[in-house]
């Protein structure tokens, strides 16, 4: 009998949920689980059996680089294979971001992150907040952070990625107040970017007394 991936654990159990079955449907980098179960409602009756798909990603960190002196942010340009499955531009604007490893901590993903998508080293980092991104069929948790760098004139930010991940990354150095002015107009497409960009507005003040 194959042994079930670590990556893709039984359903932990709930007060109120009854999981009927739980199989592993597909073994690859992202484990998928196909969950048959019930809930109790809101009125304390059961629920009709669902059979729910749920993509096993685990944890993730996205991370807002902020030059307070330069008062500018750093983002990054990657093609993205689901967007032009979804019929939208493949070439993102992003935050940098990656997922947890066996062992890491959120704060040493961020700044793992950091350097290898824009080649920036952070020495101060602030928790933004967490989220889950597609609570609808992904067991994925975001943690977001902003962290403090010193940019580098826009023409030298460059290119980055891990060559043996085949990755891509180019490095936007943007003024805040023009990443504000993308948000507002939509040209920033992804949550995790949105999410950072808004606290950042709320912050930024705070953060160019205490850090700058």
């Amino acid at each position: 009998m194959k042994a079930r991936p670590a990556k893709a654990p039984p359903i932990p159990a709930h007060p109120g949920v009854t999981v009927l079955e739980d199989e592993v449907v597909w073994d690859g980098r992202f484990p998928l689980q196909r969950v048959r179960f019930t809930y109790t409602r809101f009125d304390g009756s059961p629920s009709g059996v669902l059979t729910w798909e749920l993509w096993r990603r685990h944890a993730g960190v996205a991370v807002l680089p902020y030059d307070p002196v330069a008062d500018a942010v750093a983002l990054i340009e990657q093609f993205r294979l689901p967007a032009l499955a979804a019929g939208i531009e493949p070439v993102m604007v992003e935050c940098p971001a990656g997922l947890r490893e066996p062992g890491e901590t959120p704060e040493q993903v961020a700044r793992r992150e950091t350097r290898e998508e824009t080649g920036l080293a952070t020495d101060r980092l602030e928790p933004i907040c967490r989220t889950m991104l597609m609570q609808g069929g992904c067991d994925e948790m975001m943690h977001y952070y902003a962290a403090r760098v010193r940019l580098p004139e826009p023409e030298k930010a460059g290119e980055h990625g891990l060559v043996e991940e085949h990755e891509n990354t180019r490095v936007l150095i943007v003024p805040a107040e023009e990443a504000f002015a993308m948000l507002d107009a939509n040209r920033i497409m992804n949550a995790t970017a949105m999410v950072c960009l808004w606290w950042l507005r709320h912050h930024r003040a705070r953060l160019r007394q205490e850090w700058a």
